[in-house]
């Protein structure tokens, strides 16, 4: 999978625009699901232009609510049926606006009531990776998420994507060898837990056409989750090609 988290860029227009040109840049695509996240308010413009093309729409944020006094939230309710995916936990949701372990797993549990799959972030900040503390914090964040659920989710109906918070818009990646290293541990931390699958694990933090190839040919990296360059459709073409290169070669294997 390789998805593309436009943030709070684009207006209406130019969203839609976008939208028209990834759609043009990754037609020739087989192997690797393709999603786009733009801004609550492109949601409904965006979907129709997506129809029969094979790339799919996500949500950037949602609430763990169907409704109520919440003013300015999205509830999963309002979301599906337009939407095929919700992203939850990423790092500025985290830092920016102070959410914590248990409301990301709030949000994966409502967001899969409503049949909506979920990509999962989580991630380390530059001093707990100095600490030595990497899968420490990606085991409390997941475990977080695992605390509100009753039973394994379905293993197609979720995606966790590994996103070093030094490595988001910095223009630092973590090495294709330190990315695979963290991937790895949390493929096997939730095989510990559900034994019966565990889901794709992408990776995220300044993807770029120029990395890209050397992360997916790792063994447990599954895609990615890309910030910027999802702006400019030709590259992130790019990447979604390198990655139908992996799953080509990952096929032959």
């Amino acid at each position: 999978m390789v998805a593309g988290n436009w943030k709070m860029n684009t207006t209406v227009d130019e969203g839609v625009a976008l939208a028209r040109a990834v759609c043009a840049a990754v037609a020739a695509t087989r192997r690797v699901d393709v999603a786009v996240l733009p801004p609550f308010t492109h949601l409904w413009a965006v979907r129709p232009v997506l129809e029969g093309t094979g790339v799919r729409l996500g949500a950037q944020d949602v609430f763990w609510k169907d409704s109520g006094a919440f003013t300015g939230e999205i509830s999963p309710a309002m979301l599906a049926g337009w939407c095929d995916m919700t992203l939850v936990g990423h790092s500025e949701r985290r830092h920016l606006f102070g959410e914590r372990d248990d409301e990301v797993g709030k949000k994966f549990v409502a967001s899969l009531a409503h049949g909506l799959q979920v990509i999962l972030a989580v991630g380390e900040t530059s001093e707990e990776r100095d600490d030595g503390r990497t899968f420490d914090v990606v085991d409390r964040q997941l475990d977080a998420v695992f605390a509100e659920l009753d039973g394994p989710p379905a293993v197609d109906a979720w995606v966790i994507a590994y996103e070093p918070v030094w490595a988001i818009g910095t223009g630092r990646t973590a090495t294709p060898e330190q990315a695979q290293d963290v991937v790895a541990h949390i493929k096997q931390h939730v095989r510990a837990r559900f034994l019966d699958g565990v889901p794709r694990v992408l990776y995220g933090g300044s993807v770029t056409p120029a990395n890209a190839a050397a992360l997916f040919a790792e063994r447990d990296i599954d895609g990615a989750l890309v910030g910027g360059v999802s702006l400019r459709a030709e590259e992130f073409g790019v990447i979604v090609g390198a990655a139908e290169t992996a799953a080509s070669a990952r096929d032959t294997v």
